[in-house]
């Protein structure tokens, strides 16, 4: 049966109303992509037990409900995200949400038959025998609670079995924070103005990638000194932000200004609808793609240069978002709020614990301050009374 969401198996049965006349009911049983032939629909049927429901006499104006499996759960809440104003995902949402979908046998089974020790065991499995991060799992255990969270509005479950599951938040990640001199040497070392001028920017706004990638040359408001970011370019096409803070402004200032009026006369793509760094193998069509150029030269000059990345270690534009954050902290000392408005986070504490690490540079100078303020009448006093003690030591022996 053909459905505004996606095609979907039905089961068409007549049962009688409190008046005695015959209606007709149905009842979902899954969707065509599941079950893609008739006999595994009935399968389906079997499985969940409707047949037997059904087949009743007894007059009743409203079917018995039925029980949904835990995939079931999932792709409604999918559907219903697609069909309303808080749609519009990525495709990270999307796969993040469909995520417990790929682990059997919690996908398939009955999603009030689920408890919540079996989802414990599971988080668990997810962290030690597949190798996820906590901070993953955690995630994956939110969108399990927010799936039964839906299922109870709409009535398909009867209890949220992942609400007293516990697992851990806190990240063990801590990027590579590059110095401005070694951001300098990294722009030097790239033999491409292309690349060059990408870097510059990302390292001067701390723009994400996706967001970089998607900036037209109409987006860069010069008279205002700011370039306004609306978009971010994810599957290849332009996409919505990633959170509504993201949508926004980010300073323009003159210096980053003269290079990029200087990139903009040297480019052939240099009208106000084309990509401020397009892609010339594509002519121009779409941007270049950040994987390709982390992978083939930014890890390639960074590495040159005497950074040290190990292999396997996470290292590209966004360690350019995190530096910029560290330096204008630790070095600068910029005010917090103001470092959270340049990088658009909603939250501060995002700003202070994930994107600023501690310098050390900063805290030996700032224990050094602390040393002097202590005076040095008081240190040598310590130390004229150690010398005491030590002279009567000697006398004693």
């Amino acid at each position: 049966m053909p459905r505004k969401e996606e095609d979907t198996w039905v089961l068409r049965f007549r049962v009688s109303s409190a008046d005695g006349k015959r209606v007709e009911n149905t009842l979902p049983v899954g969707l065509v992509r599941d079950f893609p032939n008739e006999a595994s629909a009935w399968r389906e049927v079997d499985r969940l037990g409707l047949a037997i429901r059904v087949n009743c006499d007894a007059p009743c104006s409203r079917p018995h409900p039925v029980q949904h499996t835990c995939r079931a759960l999932s792709e409604s809440r999918l559907r219903r995200r697609r069909s309303t104003a808080e749609g519009g995902e990525n495709r990270q949402q999307r796969r993040t949400y469909r995520s417990p979908l790929s682990h059997r046998p919690i996908c398939d089974a009955l999603a009030d038959d689920i408890k919540p020790l079996d989802i414990q065991r599971w988080v668990k499995w997810l962290h030690a025998d597949q190798g996820l991060v906590w901070t993953t799992v955690s995630k994956i255990r939110g969108v399990m609670l927010r799936i039964y969270k839906v299922g109870l509005l709409h009535e398909l479950c009867t209890r949220n079995p992942a609400q007293p599951v516990e697992t851990r938040s806190k990240t063990s990640y801590r990027a590579i924070v590059l110095t401005p001199q070694q951001t300098l040497a990294i722009i030097r070392a790239l033999p491409n103005v292309l690349h060059r001028i990408l870097v510059l920017t990302c390292a001067a706004t701390a723009l994400r990638s996706s967001e970089l990638l998607a900036l037209r040359w109409a987006d860069i408001e010069w008279t205002e000194a700011r370039i306004r970011i609306s978009k971010r370019w994810a599957q290849g096409k332009d996409g919505r932000t990633k959170t509504e803070s993201s949508d926004g402004y980010v300073p323009l200032h003159s210096a980053l200004a003269r290079h990029l009026i200087d990139w903009r006369s040297q480019t052939p793509y240099a009208k106000e609808t084309d990509f401020v760094f397009p892609s010339l193998r594509a002519n121009g069509k779409v941007p270049l793609s950040p994987a390709i150029f982390v992978a083939d030269h930014l890890r390639t000059a960074a590495i040159g240069i005497g950074i040290p990345i190990e292999k396997g270690q996470r290292f590209g534009l966004h360690n350019l978002r995190h530096s910029l954050s560290n330096w204008l902290i630790n070095k600068a000392k910029t005010e917090p709020k103001t470092v959270q408005g340049i990088l658009r986070h909603s939250r501060i504490q995002t700003t202070m614990d994930l994107y600023t690490q501690e310098d050390r540079d900063e805290t030996r100078a700032t224990q050094g301050q602390f040393l002097e303020a202590l005076a040095m009448p008081l240190l040598q006093w310590l130390w004229a009374g150690l010398w005491v003690g030590f002279i009567a030591q000697k006398v004693c022996k």
